[in-house]
């Protein structure tokens, strides 16, 4: 299997890849393959059901107005955010579900349905069905949403599949050891392979443009972030810091003083992450890296590299996002990103890896070095539980992001200040994760069952 950098960073709304993103999609994919299986008008009703995480958490993720805006034919990648919202809220009120002109009948609490137990595949899964005006059934299919905005069906999901287009790429590993060997057989850096892999997909040019969309988006979200004000969505009343950190910065910074200035630089880490998962947490466009609950990590990081490092270039932008996505890889294809799957070490601790290995790469580090920051910066994230208050990415989600940046900025350091040689291999590292993922109890993989979900409504 191989994964492209643009199957990992994928532009779409917040606030969770595989709680949002991922209904989504599947909602848009149930809505194509009905519309060319049946004539719209014969379709009188269309039932939704959630199961496992996605029922546990689905109200605090917005899962049901996701799936519900994917049925509509709204795709995550290409949403306008205010005319979905205002499209659900239609749906809400009674004026049913458009289907090429054709409007089926919904009833909020009667036709979208949550269910605590889970399907066998993964314990994020939604089923969607059609019926006829005798109660038949016209199409049905259950879907997996796998983490990053990654969706299988019940038939790709049966056969193992993954999500992921398979192709044949030129430099082929599975494993980071794979990796390096290949990066010292051939001469190359890990950026320089996974550069060479995606010519599978699409020509050299079109990639780093894509890429180059990538952080532009990235930077716009950060943009977006530092001036939005007042408190998120949801139950929790939890204010934005985004924008009064920046200004605070902004006047700080203006006067040149060693004392206040020691911490400007991880101050600024925070405020990028800070501002990403403010915006993710609001329902805006957000870039997965590798989910929506982590995606203010490499934003933060590179954003920082951007703003602190002399001379830094688009061809810097464009390597540290292709490194990352060699430790991005190899985290879903032999552990997993989801939170549901393996608590959040599969979300923060993968993006703390990610980050720290393409800091360490456009930092000069051998491919040693950019393999041994990733280690560190996921050693250090092992057993992270997913606990969200309320089933919103908010508490502690968005300020473990920011916590999980200045991480992987010192997971490189560390790395840049030895030869590459250390214990723990990545790979190493990434059995670890997978393993304690499954043996994590389920209150602790995004239910909010456990941890300090409940601690919240103890207190």
């Amino acid at each position: 299997m191989a994964i492209s950098a643009l199957d990992l960073f994928k532009i779409g709304v917040g606030p969770s890849s595989s709680h949002t993103m991922g209904p989504m999609r599947a909602g848009a994919l149930f809505r194509g393959q009905l519309l060319t299986s049946v004539q719209p008008a014969d379709v009188a009703r269309i039932r939704i059901d959630l199961y496992g995480s996605l029922a546990a958490t689905g109200l605090g993720h917005g899962t049901d107005r996701a799936v519900v805006a994917g049925v509509l034919g709204f795709e995550p990648q290409r949403v306008d955010p205010d005319l979905m919202r205002e499209s659900v809220d239609a749906v809400v009120h009674g004026a049913g579900l458009d289907l090429e002109g054709h409007v089926v009948p919904f009833t909020w609490k009667e036709d979208l349905l949550f269910h605590r137990e889970s399907k066998p595949h993964h314990p994020n899964a939604l089923t969607i069905t059609a019926f006829d005006a005798d109660g038949g059934e016209l199409a049905t299919d259950t879907y997996y949403s796998i983490g990053g905005g990654f969706v299988v069906d019940e038939a790709q999901a049966e056969a193992g599949e993954t999500g992921v287009q398979d192709v044949e790429v030129e430099f082929p590993f599975s494993t980071a050891e794979e990796l390096l060997q290949t990066c010292s057989l051939h001469d190359l850096g890990i950026a320089e392979v996974v550069a060479r892999n995606e010519l599978a997909w699409r020509p050299e040019e079109e990639t780093r443009e894509a890429l180059l969309e990538v952080w532009r988006a990235m930077q716009a979200c950060v943009e977006r972030g530092v001036r939005q004000e007042g408190h998120l969505p949801g139950g929790l009343r939890v204010q934005r810091r985004a924008p009064e950190l920046f200004r605070s910065l902004n006047a700080r910074d203006s006067v040149p003083n060693l004392i206040t200035r020691t911490f400007s630089a991880m101050d600024w880490v925070n405020l990028y992450a800070l501002a990403v998962n403010e915006e993710n947490a609001a329902g805006g466009p957000v870039v997965t890296a590798p989910t929506n609950g982590a995606a203010g990590v490499i934003p933060a990081v590179l954003h920082y590299f951007v703003r602190f490092q002399s001379g830094a270039s688009d061809d810097d932008v464009v390597d540290f996002l292709l490194a990352a996505t060699a430790v991005g890889m190899l985290l879903k294809m032999n552990a997993s990103i989801s939170g549901a799957e393996v608590g959040c070490q599969g979300e923060v601790g993968s993006a703390c890896a990610m980050a720290a290995a393409g800091l360490a790469q456009v930092m000069g580090g051998s491919p040693a070095q950019v393999e041994n920051a990733a280690e560190v910066g996921l050693e250090h994230n092992l057993g992270l539980t997913c606990d969200p208050i309320g089933g919103l990415v908010q508490v502690p989600c968005i300020e473990r992001n920011a916590m999980a940046s200045v991480k992987a900025i010192n997971a490189a350091q560390l790395a840049l200040s030895g030869d590459g040689r250390h214990r723990v291999t990545l790979d190493q590292a990434i059995r670890t994760m997978r393993d304690t993922g499954r043996d994590m109890l389920s209150k602790y993989k995004e239910t909010s069952e456990g941890g300090l979900a409940v601690a919240f409504i103890e207190c």
